[in-house]
């Protein structure tokens, strides 16, 4: 079965495509979203996404089912075999102004789309990144979890539209390296990984997590780690990675150019074997 026989969205477990103009996540950002990818009637890293989604809703004092979430991400899946869902949890409607409401009943938002489709020759021959002036704020309380307030990156994002560049690298607001646009970055230097920090900002990405358990438990050296930009250049390679496309080398930042190394070619090895 595919996506084009399920219902494109859902709304509390039923077939819907409106909400109330009161919904705090439309009024504040108030909420959490996921993306995952559908392979074979399975969600890879489903483990990792439930585990970001509940640091969220501590993070965010939400409260919702994360089980029932999780249940119907499994029959979705199962019924699409491939393609994209993404879910959105909004903390319900509330009374005008930030306070939060009580009781607050989170609002759950089930979408369903096509695969992702991007280009094979980013995963084989690599990407060029742009150099975004749009910086990151600091602020560890939402650092890490993907909250609904993307506004940093659409305005990232906004910086290019030549088809040149793939993604954006996004420092923050002192200037040091924190993620691309829709994915997150490791950096090779002095024969061991480093993928920034996410203590002050960023989004800490499922792929990401899953490449550091996968590297550490193959004996790789790899570090969370604060990172500045020429510690960045003189990097020996550098890929980014998310949970749709898997990993994507980087050869060129404004002038600087890195190879496709091997060590990258091993990261992705171990993601095709989570990405099937």
């Amino acid at each position: 079965m595919t996506t084009a026989t399920l219902p494109e969205c859902l709304i509390d477990g039923q077939p819907a495509d409106q909400l109330p103009v009161a919904d705090r996540g439309l009024s504040y950002g108030d909420g959490l979203f996921e993306t995952l990818r559908v392979s074979q009637g399975k969600i890879p890293l489903i483990d990792y996404h439930l585990a970001r989604l509940q640091r969220g809703l501590q993070a965010l004092r939400l409260q919702a089912e994360i089980q029932l979430v999780a249940g119907e991400w499994r029959d979705l899946a199962k019924r699409m075999e491939a393609g994209v869902i993404k879910l959105t949890l909004t903390r319900g409607v509330g009374q005008r102004g930030y306070a939060i409401p009580a009781p607050a009943r989170a609002v759950r938002i089930q979408q369903c789309f096509p695969p992702a489709s991007y280009p094979a020759e980013r995963t084989q021959a690599g990407i060029r990144l742009f150099p975004c002036v749009t910086r990151l704020a600091r602020q560890p309380l939402l650092a890490g979890i993907k909250h609904l307030n993307r506004l940093e990156q659409v305005l990232a994002r906004s910086e290019w539209a030549d088809p040149q560049y793939a993604e954006g690298l996004v420092c923050d607001t002192q200037g040091l390296p924190i993620e691309c646009t829709m994915s997150n970055l490791f950096v090779r230097v002095d024969g061991k990984w480093l993928t920034p920090a996410l203590t002050q900002c960023g989004v800490r990405g499922v792929m990401r997590e899953y490449l550091l358990d996968q590297l550490r438990a193959q004996g790789e050296q790899v570090e969370e780690a604060e990172m500045d930009y020429p510690m960045l250049t003189r990097a020996s390679e550098l890929f980014c990675c998310n949970s749709l496309y898997g990993i994507w080398p980087i050869v060129a930042l404004e002038q600087h150019a890195w190879p496709v190394g091997p060590h990258t070619e091993y990261a992705q090895t171990l993601v095709e074997q989570v990405m099937k």
